[in-house]
């Protein structure tokens, strides 16, 4: 149907329900599955000849479709991990966009690599995590990553961006701000230790971990600890429609948060940098969304960050879901929710 055929092949109206965790349905006008950046810069030079949004996938782990996609789907494949140099204290890694993010963090874990166990069962692939800088039990992307390098949409060029050039914050990134849009994240570097503990400090991972003593601290007893509590808290989207987290938690000044607390005195906080962080999930509980069921849509019984699809909900069922928890939120706290999901 186009002269890149031969390269890779560009399909029309493609189901993409089993490309999204929320497994609400929805088509893509277009949809090309890349397994290489051969691939990858012919179905840019396809895109560029045509005024269509494009939208990458990996494995649907973030994302709310609403309706019918009228652009191009970009499934990215690209695949392999290998050991860029090593000493006694570090090895740095590099892993294509396509790796699925918990099988990387195998890898290292196996190889008693310090610095991904704390990551461990984050869905998505390593091409996602850098746009928003994924992050669990007192460990971030930023903390590890030494370069990544992109493709440019408008040229089919490669450029690398050293970590400092990524614009890490919290949940976010360049590539989700100002260059938004505008680079395919086809691969990264990570810097990991081959001495030291892993990071425990996060209360519930520390609660977890309390009984054993430090020796006995590997990268894989941290690892198995972050599987087990997230196992606890998070339905398994392959047998419950989810994306994890659905908002991100909200930063509020150390004034508000103050005057929240005087108020409910059980309200968590945690220092970040001028700032406190608020547990969203704790506002939605107190707001009276958790275990809540309409139809098929609804917020999960053990944890309320998570919205849920119990069937044939659509995506636009669960957006107004969305939307109601945000202004109940907003109206008995005065916090405004943020997405943390990317609504298409």
């Amino acid at each position: 149907m186009n002269q890149y055929a031969a390269q890779v092949p560009i399909h029309e109206n493609v189901e993409l329900r089993h490309l999204n965790t929320f497994h609400v349905p929805a088509r893509a006008r277009y949809h090309a599955c890349v397994n290489s950046l051969e691939e990858l810069r012919a179905v840019l030079a396809w895109l560029r000849e045509r005024t269509l949004p494009h939208l990458l996938l990996g494995q649907g782990s973030n994302v709310l479709f609403r309706h019918a996609y009228e652009g191009l789907v970009i499934e990215l494949h690209l695949d392999g991990i290998e050991v860029l140099g090593e000493s006694d204290e570090y090895v740095e890694l590099r892993a294509m966009a396509g790796v699925v993010w918990h099988e990387l963090v195998l890898y290292a874990v196996e190889r008693n690599y310090v610095g991904l166990e704390n990551l461990a069962l984050i869905p998505g692939t390593v091409g996602a995590a850098p746009v928003q800088n994924i992050g669990a039990y007192g460990r971030e992307l930023k903390d590890l990553l030494i370069w990544l390098d992109a493709m440019e949409l408008a040229t089919g060029e490669m450029r690398r961006f050293s970590r400092e050039e990524c614009g890490f914050a919290y949940r976010s990134s360049v590539f989700k701000r100002e260059l938004a849009g505008r680079y395919v994240i086809c691969s990264v570097a990570l810097r990991l230790a081959r001495q030291g503990q892993p990071e425990i400090s996060y209360p519930a991972l520390r609660s977890e971990l309390a009984q054993l003593p430090v020796e006995q601290l590997t990268p894989r007893v941290v690892c198995d600890a972050v599987c087990r509590i997230r196992r606890s808290k998070l339905p398994d989207p392959a047998t419950l429609g989810n994306a994890g987290s659905f908002f991100w938690n909200p930063l509020v000044s150390r004034e508000q948060h103050a005057k929240l607390k005087a108020q409910w005195p059980d309200l968590p906080g945690f220092p970040d940098g001028e700032m406190m962080k608020i547990p969203a999930a704790w506002l939605i509980e107190r707001a009276g969304w958790k275990g809540f069921r309409e139809g098929d849509v609804g917020v999960h019984r053990d944890h309320a960050l998570v919205l849920v699809n119990h069937g044939e909900a659509t995506g636009e069922a669960l957006l107004q879901l969305a939307r109601r928890i945000q202004a109940s939120v907003q109206e008995l706290f005065g916090i405004e929710l943020q997405p943390e999901v990317r609504i298409v």
